[in-house]
C-alpha cells in the first residue's frame, strides 16, 4: 500500500510517500480503505518528538490518527461491523506507529463508528478526534441548559464543535476568539469577545454574576486567567493545562477513542445541531504541506488530507 511515513523525528521535511506492507487485522479489528485523514496538532507534536516521552514510537509511522473510509476485511471477532460499511473514527492505538495517512489501517472497532449519512469522507474525517474532545469535555464539565460557559479559541477546531454541542444543550456561550472570527461565532449562537489584554473585563461585562464552565481548548495561561471569572460551584476543564486539575479543582481531559460518543456525535451532526468546517484538501502525496499549513495557520476548519 501506498503511506506517508517518517523514519525519525523532524518538522514536515521528514515525511516520504512509500511503499508499506498491508497491516495485519487483529481479532477485534477491521481493515479500512481509508478515502480521509485529517491533520491535528498532536499529529504534527509527534512528529517533532515533543510527545517522546509519553507516547511509545515504532519508526517507520505512519501518521494520522483521524480516518473515514470503508471496511475491507474483519477480524475474526467484530460483530459490530461489516465489509463495505462507511465508517469514521479515531485511530489511537497503544502505540505510535500504523496510522491513518495511508491507502489502509487496521482499526480496533472501539476505535470507530458509522459515519455520519449527512457527511461526505472528507467531511467526516475531519470529526473525529477535535470533535470527541469537544463532546467528551463538554460532558464532562457537565453543561446543561441555563449554564453560562465561557469556551477559550472557540473558533478553533475542537473549539467549533465545544461551542455547537454546549449550545445545543442548552447553554448560553461566550467565546474568546480573534476579530475576525466574530461573525463566525456569531452565527453559531456565540457571543464573540476578543483575546488580549483586557479578556477578562469583557467577559465579566457579559457576565457580571460569573460563568458557571469554563472550557479551555487554547492553553497559554487560560486557565489561570479564567479560575477568578467561575461563579461559586462553577468549574474549569482544560485539554492542554493540567493546572484546571490540579490547582483549581476542575478537569483535565485527555481524549479517549468510543463508539458510543462518535454515534452521539454523528446523530447530533446528521441531525444539523453541528456542522463541519473543512479549511483546505490535500492529497496523500502532498501530506508534509498539510503538517506546514496546519503548523502554520490559526483559522477555522480542519485540515484534511484526501488518500
Amino acid at each position: 500500500m501506498r503511506a506517508i511515513t517518517y523514519s525519525r523525528y523532524g518538522s514536515a521535511d521528514v515525511l516520504e510517500l512509500t511503499e508499506q506492507p498491508d497491516p495485519r487485522v487483529g481479532a477485534d479489528s477491521v481493515l479500512v480503505r481509508v478515502r480521509a485523514a485529517s491533520v491535528n496538532p498532536v499529529d504534527t507534536g509527534i512528529r517533532a518528538g515533543h510527545l517522546d516521552a509519553l507516547m511509545d514510537v515504532t519508526f517507520p509511522v505512519v501518521p494520522g490518527w483521524d480516518v473515514a473510509g470503508v471496511v475491507e476485511r474483519v477480524g475474526l471477532d467484530t460483530p459490530e461491523l461489516a465489509v463495505g460499511d462507511e465508517v469514521y473514527g479515531y485511530v489511537r492505538k497503544d502505540w505510535v506507529h500504523g496510522g491513518t495517512f495511508a491507502e489502509l489501517v487496521a482499526a480496533p472497532v472501539r476505535t470507530l463508528a458509522r459515519k455520519p449519512a449527512s457527511l461526505g469522507f472528507e467531511e467526516a474525517a475531519a470529526v473525529p478526534l477535535a470533535g470527541l474532545t469537544a463532546y467528551q469535555s463538554v460532558a464532562r464539565s457537565g453543561v446543561r441548559a441555563g449554564q453560562t460557559v465561557l469556551v477559550h479559541a472557540a473558533a478553533g477546531g475542537v473549539g467549533s464543535f465545544g461551542v455547537q454541542i454546549a449550545r445545543h444543550l442548552g447553554a448560553r456561550v461566550i467565546g474568546t476568539a480573534s476579530e475576525g472570527n466574530h461573525d463566525y461565532l456569531r452565527g453559531l449562537g456565540v457571543e464573540p469577545v476578543a483575546y488580549g489584554e483586557g479578556l477578562a473585563d469583557r467577559v465579566r461585562a457579559l457576565a457580571p454574576d460569573g460563568v458557571d464552565v469554563v472550557l479551555d481548548y487554547a492553553g497559554h495561561g487560560a486557565v489561570a486567567q479564567s479560575a477568578p471569572l467561575l461563579a461559586p460551584g462553577g468549574v474549569v476543564t482544560s485539554i492542554t493545562d493540567a493546572s484546571a486539575r490540579d490547582e483549581h479543582g476542575g478537569l483535565y481531559v485527555w481524549v479517549r477513542p468510543s463508539t458510543a460518543d462518535l454515534d452521539a456525535l454523528g446523530a447530533l451532526i446528521d441531525d444539523g445541531a453541528v456542522r463541519v468546517e473543512v479549511a483546505q484538501v490535500f492529497d496523500l502525496a502532498d501530506a508534509a504541506e498539510a503538517h506546514r499549513a496546519s503548523e502554520s495557520r490559526h483559522g477555522r476548519g480542519k485540515i484534511v488530507v484526501r488518500v
